[in-house]
């Protein structure tokens, strides 16, 4: 099974930017999507952008998009978000999550395997 790691978690100013990282210390397949949802304080999960597992295709919330950018390496074994034009609404956890799904990568409930998350803190 899926092993996610995530890092690239830290403080930074409004309108800064950051690399998150999520790797699959199990290295069992390669075939999963993936996604990154995040919790703020106070609230629910919500959904920021996934991947299909060959990297075709990629989804984002409307919240993020133009600003944050999913991708993953040819190994497919990595997923990466790059965060620019940070806010501090974007304070949260941000976790990484894969899903034997084909669709549907919004929802939560369609992933198999999360990692245990990175904090993102953005100050104003």
């Amino acid at each position: 099974q899926a092993q996610l790691v995530e890092s690239g978690g830290s403080l930074v100013q409004a309108g800064g930017s950051l690399r998150l990282s999520c790797a699959d210390a199990g290295r069992t397949r390669t075939t999963y999507a993936m996604g990154w949802f995040r919790q703020a304080p106070g609230k629910e999960r919500e959904f920021v952008a996934a991947i299909n597992w060959h990297g075709g295709s990629t989804y984002y919330a409307d919240s993020v998009k133009g600003r944050f950018t999913i991708y993953r390496t040819n190994t497919k074994n990595t997923v990466y978000q790059q965060m620019n034009n940070l806010k501090p609404e974007d304070t949260a956890v941000y976790y990484c999550a894969a899903s034997n799904s084909y669709s549907g990568y919004e929802r939560a409930s369609r992933y198999d395997y999360w990692g245990q998350g990175t904090q993102v803190t953005v100050s104003s």
